[in-house]
């Protein structure tokens, strides 16, 4: 384990942070974004826990983060796929896209779910702030797409982006239950519909919200 010394300019700052970042992405990625404390990321990246709240306030501020650089990511894959296509594409094309994006990225997805329900209620106000506004960039470049293929308005279209980012997240936590729990899910098949597939269903529910809102008059 490596042991930092304490940052003395910005570019060191700056590459504490990208280490320690780069460390909860490892262990959220590993074992769950729920499983990771801060002295595990700590651990990883081989600081005390102490020092880590030089450059973070919590956990959950670490991880505020890292949702805010999946959104980016996800947004440039996405919109780099929608601005392939024509306007008139099918609603299913459209929606295989979203879902094909999302579900290729697993931690995104565990960081979705987690985002309302305790990354945003342990960290400062100017936190979620910047994190929304983050949100937010990326929310209006994808929804830009959505009304040129589509013609949507802005309310429908960020209820489509809302649908496809949470029920990512919802569904994530559905199809990664315990190894216990997994195992009874396929030894009773009574129970298969607890099986989950993240994409199929994805598909499924976008392609029939986008298809209800370009028949809307």
């Amino acid at each position: 384990m490596t042991e930092f010394q304490r940052a003395r300019s910005a570019e060191a700052k700056q590459l504490r942070e990208e280490a320690i970042l780069e460390a909860a992405a490892r262990l959220g990625a590993r074992s769950g974004i729920r499983e990771v404390t801060l002295t595990d990321i700590a651990d990883e990246v081989g600081m005390h826990k102490s020092a880590m709240l030089r450059y973070f306030e919590t956990r959950e501020q670490i991880f505020l983060r890292l949702t805010a650089a999946g959104w980016r990511d996800w947004s440039a894959s996405l919109r780099s796929l929608l601005r392939g296509m024509s306007p008139g594409v099918p609603a299913a094309t459209v929606a295989h896209a979203f879902a094909g994006t999302l579900s290729e990225r697993p931690m995104f997805c565990d960081l979705l779910a987690q985002a309302p329900l305790n990354l945003e209620r342990n960290v400062s106000l100017e936190s979620v702030r910047t994190f929304k506004l983050a949100t937010l960039e990326e929310v209006e470049a994808i929804g830009a797409e959505l009304t040129r293929l589509f013609g949507l308005g802005e309310e429908q279209r960020v209820d489509v982006i809302a649908t496809a980012t949470s029920l990512a997240g919802a569904l994530w936590q559905m199809a990664t239950p315990g190894p216990l729990v997994q195992e009874l899910y396929r030894s009773d098949p009574r129970l298969a519909h607890a099986i989950v597939e993240i994409g199929p269903r994805l598909t499924r529910v976008l392609t029939a919200q986008l298809t209800g809102l370009v028949q809307v008059p």
